[in-house]
């Protein structure tokens, strides 16, 4: 096993540890590729014992051992004050029967037949009130934070679904939220974390009551219309309403406890509207800096939709519609995406009991095993000799048709083994309706000036800090209608 990268004397790899987030993902790139994307091990004073893995073999061996390696006490005891107490109550945070009993719940939700209510039902609504919102600002030649839309889209959209209410995305839960997930993040990076946080930390924890608070009121007002509903319904497991079936509703049916409930229903708020929202971001952000592609996925949505004249919005989008034997360059401009710009860039598990990896590493009781998706899309072994390039089209046969399949563990985006994302296909099949919609009817320009948000002309656009990978600063654009859509 490789001893590390840049290796400093009584400071380990620290110093990395405390630059920007962006910063040290990039490090990551950099010692995998200095250490063949070998296991190497790193020395970081926030950090147990931890090996950083690379080999789709070894992190395999991570994913189908969920009873050897475990989210453990080190991710909890950063963690819990956001997505659980120190027991670890929210899905993201749990282990065992906890993590189980939830996952059964999530399963029931996201069901091929919610699914199809998701994106036919649910979605058209929201995305006309999208398009009515881009519209005024194409008449008031306004800029545009596309991130802020589709995170706005995501948010109402898992809110209608998964908790049967209202839920903009200016709530002030979600500006908490924001805060709170960046200062999560910056406990895994930085050893003074707790001085920082007592010297500074009134308004974090100010944001950690909010988080909380919009949880408990979501159970709460979940649980008097249960209570109504029962007084008129004599069987609430044949209620044929669809929305009857939502995830609140389905978390307590399994789980007594509402405090529990509360912390597995803003777990999978953040899972459902965070991740989906930031990969739209990064999607549109790669279509604009490769408009060869963005023609690409335009004519298919063309060739899809004949019959749809120009000068329509294209409303009729359908989950039918979205699958990826109807629309194959979407799909495979949005798993580009997430293989340069995976939603969660950074994992790490602790193990229970001493282990050795297909490679041979040993690794001791209670150390820390580190992948990192945001290195391995981007390795040469995996991914050839143009790992770092946006090329969606390594994704298809020369027919077209989806063709690369690589396994969970070579392109862990959505996790792998028993703990695999339940929202993949929903965050595929959604960006795939999302992007066909809004890129059909609006040419957007991206600001580059840094006076209006933008990064400079010959910039890139950042992560922040956060648990997922929001973009810094947003996605500043303009927009106009493409030629012959309606205004």
């Amino acid at each position: 096993m490789d001893t590390g990268c840049r290796t400093l004397p009584l400071a380990g790899n620290g110093p990395w540890f405390l630059q920007p987030r962006h910063k040290l993902l990039d490090w990551f790139v950099g010692a995998n590729h200095q250490t063949d994307f070998s296991t190497f091990e790193i020395s970081v004073p926030s950090l147990p014992p931890a090996i950083v893995i690379s080999d789709p073999k070894n992190v395999e061996h991570v994913l189908k051992n969920e009873q050897l390696f475990i989210k453990g006490t080190f991710f909890r005891s950063r963690s819990w004050d956001l997505f659980g107490a120190s027991s670890g109550n929210g899905i993201i945070n749990a282990d065992g029967d906890l993590w189980r009993v939830q996952r059964k719940a999530g399963l029931r939700f996201f069901s091929n037949a919610n699914l199809k209510i998701f994106l036919d039902e649910a979605l058209p609504p929201i995305l006309d009130d999208t398009e009515r919102f881009l519209d005024s600002a194409v008449k008031a030649g306004q800029v545009v934070d596309m991130q802020e839309v589709f995170l706005e889209l995501t948010t109402r959209l898992m809110g209608k679904m998964a908790y049967a209410m209202d839920m903009p995305a200016t709530l002030p839960f979600s500006k908490a939220f924001d805060l709170a997930s960046g200062a999560i993040g910056d406990r895994f990076q930085n050893p003074f974390w707790r001085i920082k946080e007592f010297i500074f930390g009134a308004s974090l924890r100010k944001a950690f009551f909010e988080v909380k608070r919009f949880g408990s009121d979501i159970v709460s007002s979940n649980v008097v219309k249960r209570q109504k509903s029962s007084a008129t319904t004599s069987n609430l497991a044949e209620d044929v309403n669809p929305l009857r079936n939502n995830l609140i509703n389905s978390l307590l049916d399994h789980i007594p406890d509402h405090q529990i409930v509360a912390d597995a229903a803003m777990n999978y708020l953040s899972a459902g509207r965070d991740t989906t929202a930031q990969s739209l971001t990064w999607t549109l952000y790669l279509l604009l800096r490769h408009p060869q592609h963005q023609k690409m996925l335009i004519n298919e949505v063309a060739s899809t939709f004949p019959s749809v004249p120009r000068s329509s919005s294209l409303e009729g989008i359908t989950y039918d519609h979205a699958q990826p034997s109807i629309l194959p360059y979407a799909h495979s401009v949005f798993t580009e995406t997430l293989r340069l710009y995976p939603p969660v860039p950074m994992e790490l598990k602790e193990c229970v009991a001493s282990t050795t990896f297909p490679d041979g590493t040993w690794l001791p009781q209670g150390s820390v095993v580190i992948w990192v998706p945001w290195a391995m899309g981007r390795s040469h072994r995996i991914w050839g000799a143009d790992s770092e390039q946006f090329r969606p089209d390594r994704w298809l046969n020369t027919d077209g048709s989806i063709g690369l399949q690589k396994s969970a563990f070579e392109f862990p985006v959505f996790n792998g083994g028993p703990r695999i994302c339940l929202g993949k296909k929903l965050a595929e099949l959604l960006a795939v309706a999302v992007l066909a919609r809004l890129m059909w009817r609006y040419e957007f320009t991206e600001v580059v000036e840094k006076h209006m948000g933008g990064c400079g002309v010959g910039g890139e656009r950042k992560s922040q800090n956060s648990l997922t990978l929001p973009m810094e600063g947003g996605l500043p654009v303009t927009a106009s209608m493409r030629d012959g859509a309606p205004l």
